[in-house]
């Protein structure tokens, strides 16, 4: 006849069984759903900048208007450079240097002749995504901001990147190394 004692264990075996089936088939079902979720939104590594690690950021078509821009020849492009929330909190309240976590987004197509009014240019092909990370430690070397350039969401060469600081300290360091100001 078998003991309580003997009772208690066998229960317990099957108790320790049963959780473990069941945290074996929760982890088999939410994993790979899980790791789906990760990798689809962390950008990947061949799609960050050179040097910098900028990637683009998601959602960036629906920020917020800073200022558009038209560049001349040889460029001949339109721009339009949007900015996250705290960009734009930046650009309203005149904050100078602008804080950590502004992200700036430079959107540009070539120039093309409207065919529906002779006087007006209209954006054609897009040409380049540039984008401008602002965190004063990371990026301390290069005014606290990190670039990148990307053309079809692929970001251009090193040499590309290195040009980036120079131009906006030889250009904008009075304006935190922004070349942008906000359209009235």
């Amino acid at each position: 006849m078998p003991s309580i004692e003997s009772d208690k264990k066998k229960s317990s075996t099957i108790t320790v069984i049963t959780l473990t089936v069941l945290l074996l088939v929760v982890l088999l079902t939410c994993v790979p759903y899980l790791v789906s979720i990760a990798l689809a939104e962390a950008p990947a590594a061949e799609a960050a900048s050179p040097i910098f690690g900028v990637t683009i950021p998601s959602g960036y078509k629906q920020w917020e208007l800073i200022a558009p821009a038209e560049e001349a020849a040889p460029l001949n492009e339109l721009r339009a450079v949007v900015g996250n929330q705290t960009a734009i909190d930046a650009y309203q309240g005149g904050k100078l240097p602008f804080p950590d976590g502004t992200i700036l987004v430079k959107r540009a197509w070539k120039r093309t002749q409207s065919p529906d009014f002779a006087s007006a240019t209209i954006p054609g092909a897009a040409t380049t995504v540039q984008v401008m990370v602002k965190d004063s430690k990371k990026y301390a070397a290069t005014g606290g901001w990190g670039f990148g350039r990307f053309i079809n969401g692929k970001p251009v060469d090193e040499a590309q990147h290195r040009t980036c600081f120079a131009c906006h300290e030889a250009r904008a360091k009075g304006h935190d190394y922004v070349f942008t100001r906000l359209a009235p």
